[in-house]
């Protein structure tokens, strides 16, 4: 199967040939004839399986057989952080250079001026936190009354995010014709209501099985004591040479301190979390690319959405406190049918958390003692204090407070 095959023109299949692509992923085989022939779309796929090609490439397509205009907005794509607004804006002016369609990204952390004098030019595709956009909205610098194409990317990570006001309000804004594409990690229950209030006898398409791990990452778990944490994971990464890892703490203080900590070991490390400004991100972001630096530590909000080609090496230097967010992790690596490595370093007082992965993966996880750093058996466990998922960010960095929501995004 060739992307030509699939009913694109001429200008896009040679925009994906320039970016080293041939042969669809099984989510773009089946969601791009589908939004061609102008279906409402409920999909899941978990990350680094194409799906932004998957809706990017029939989107330009719809829109430029529809003839450019300008002004006012004609497809709306709203993501859930700062980093994937980027990235899906990055993919939109790719695979749309041969095209006569303008397009720009609106998110926060950054300067709204210069944005609004963007849209005052007109654009065709917008892609936007909703934070942000509604900020535009209500200053009267974006048109919506023309959007014939809606897409909504990690819808999930929108609703755990808790953007269902913002989003109620954005679709008012909307025109009551128009296509819609809702792409979620997984088909969750709030997923599903959502789908069933906005879209119109859509294409359901589901390439991965509910919360399955990559299939090509290998996972391994190195129990050890959480104080030689940091220590043991400097020593992986001198030993094995890794030269690209990515590191996930649950808290934004904590991934400071071991970014901090492993620069003191002499290994290039950045943090990146929702308190750190857009600029800031950015460059660390461009940096840990560029391989300036080997690890950048991160929160799950900041890391939300970033891309990043043949990353080798995902750890968890702290289990997530929600199970499905391990799955989000490790699908940083293992992408487009590469293998990556996801490590959890796990120590006594994340057991529950552990177990509840494993009952999600349906597995138990392979367990490697690392020589050197065999955990005390006479350390026991901390109590767990309960605590709601999803119930707001205050010191966790899992998810913004309704108080800081559009300054996350």
């Amino acid at each position: 199967m060739s992307f030509e095959s699939l009913g694109l023109t001429a200008e896009l299949c040679r925009a994906v040939s320039r970016r080293g692509y041939d042969t669809p992923t099984p989510i773009q085989a089946r969601a791009i004839p589908a939004v061609l022939a102008g279906r409402d779309l409920l999909a899941a796929a978990q990350t680094g399986t194409g799906k932004t090609a998957g809706f990017t490439l029939p989107m330009l397509q719809r829109l430029q057989d529809g003839g450019g205009r300008g002004r006012p907005v004609r497809s709306l794509v709203l993501v859930p952080t700062r980093e994937l607004a980027a990235q899906v804006h990055e993919s939109v002016r790719a695979y749309g250079r041969h095209l006569p369609l303008k397009s720009a990204v609106v998110f926060g952390g950054v300067g709204i001026r210069p944005q609004m004098d963007t849209l005052r030019r007109g654009v065709d595709v917008l892609v936007a936190t909703p934070g942000r956009l509604l900020d535009h909205a209500g200053q009267g610098t974006v048109d919506l009354s023309g959007v014939e194409i809606l897409v909504l990317d990690e819808a999930d990570r929108m609703l755990d995010m808790g953007f269902i006001r913002d989003l109620r309000r954005i679709l008012d804004l909307l025109p009551a014709r128009r296509q819609n594409l809702l792409f979620s990690a997984t088909f969750s229950d709030g997923i599903r209501r959502l789908a069933g209030g906005l879209l119109h006898d859509p294409a359901c398409i589901e390439v991965a099985p509910r919360n399955t791990a990559a299939e090509r990452v290998v996972q391994v778990v190195h129990p050890v004591d959480r104080v030689r944490k940091r220590e043991l994971l400097a020593h992986m990464i001198g030993r094995e040479d890794w030269r690209q890892v990515l590191v996930f703490t649950r808290t934004r203080h904590g991934a400071d301190r071991l970014a901090e900590q492993l620069r003191r070991d002499g290994i290039g490390a950045d943090a990146i979390h929702g308190n750190k400004s857009q600029g800031a991100r950015t460059r660390a972001l461009a940096r840990f690319k560029s391989g300036q630096v080997r690890v950048l530590v991160a929160t799950d909000i900041a890391a939300r959405g970033l891309d990043i080609d043949q990353l080798p090496h995902v750890v968890n230097f702290e289990l997530p406190e929600v199970a499905e967010d391990y799955v989000h992790r490790i699908g940083r690596t293992g992408r487009a049918g590469r293998e990556g490595t996801a490590v959890s370093l796990v120590c006594v007082d994340e057991h529950r958390l552990l177990r509840d992965i494993e009952r999600l993966l349906g597995r138990r996880l392979p367990r490697v003692v690392v020589e050197g750093y065999e955990p005390d058996p006479t350390i026991g466990a901390e109590p767990v204090r309960p605590r709601r998922a999803r119930a707001g960010g205050g010191r966790s960095g899992t998810a913004p407070s309704r108080r800081r929501r559009r300054r996350v995004a």
